[in-house]
């Protein structure tokens, strides 16, 4: 079984440190470098295969697949400091840095792919995007969920732009519990509405061919107040502006 280092432990390194580990019979060896210390401290004390090594370069030389986590605007400097080998796999988690740039940085190191993993890997729910689908990314991504292959870099890219869309969806949520607070209904109490309301639907989200025109058709009944609402949005150019939104996050991240 592969050792895996992990250079970076945010939320999303730690959410796969939990997938790899938690109520698994026989998890892998996972080394950890030492930045967010306290986070990584708090992974090595909860799991008995997990190690938080002195500094990255003790990541890389412990690892069979270093797995890295790292924030865009300092990834490559980070990396570039380090010594590669030729007999172990890369896989990166990093928005913006393609697999050329990647392979050159990790040199001699040849097995690099790229990966956009999400907080559901913790509970080992959904497929991750992958790119190219290296054995190495398969076989990490296999033990959290499967992985979903994407031959094609820019359309790639184009998932890791509609993943930035997380955030923008619970402000959504919280701007319909705000409307409801601000006319009466308790904060607490608005929340609890507003997400029971939409964890109601998650089992339709579910379905492997979701057609999410015909889950609109379907919720908005002709006259009703959800085709109203969804009428008004349309003509506000709501929608339109979702895709513009999506368009600027692609150019950040794959501006050639």
């Amino acid at each position: 079984m592969s050792t895996y280092g992990v250079i970076g432990v945010g939320s999303i390194a730690e959410a796969i440190v939990v997938g790899l580990c938690d109520g698994v019979d026989d998890p892998p060896t996972i080394v950890l470098s030492p930045r967010s210390a306290d986070r990584s401290a708090a992974l090595a004390a909860r799991f008995a295969t997990v190690d938080v090594a002195a500094d990255n370069q003790a990541v890389v030389a412990e690892a069979d697949v270093v797995v890295v986590c790292l924030l865009p605007g300092n990834a490559a400097e980070i990396l570039a400091g380090l010594a590669f080998r030729a007999d172990q796999a890369v896989v990166s988690a990093v928005a913006g840095l393609d697999v050329a740039r990647l392979r050159s940085i990790v040199a001699p190191a040849t097995d690099v792919a790229r990966s956009i993993p999400l907080p559901a890997v913790a509970t080992r729910g959904g497929r991750t995007p992958v790119h190219p689908a290296t054995p190495a990314v398969t076989d990490l991504f296999g033990r959290l969920g499967g992985s979903l292959a994407i031959d094609d870099e820019l359309a790639y890219e184009s998932v890791a732009a509609a993943s930035a869309t997380v955030a923008a969806h619970f402000r959504y949520l919280g701007t319909i519990a705000g409307w409801l607070t601000d006319r009466g209904i308790a904060g607490p109490e608005a929340r609890r509405y507003v997400a029971d309301t939409f964890a109601a639907l998650s089992g339709e989200l579910g379905q492997p061919d979701a057609d999410f025109t015909a889950l609109a058709q379907a919720h908005a009944t002709p006259g009703g107040l959800n085709e109203q609402f969804a009428r008004d949005l349309g003509e506000a150019g709501v929608y339109d502006e979702v895709r513009s939104g999506l368009d600027a996050v692609l150019a950040r991240i794959a501006p050639n």
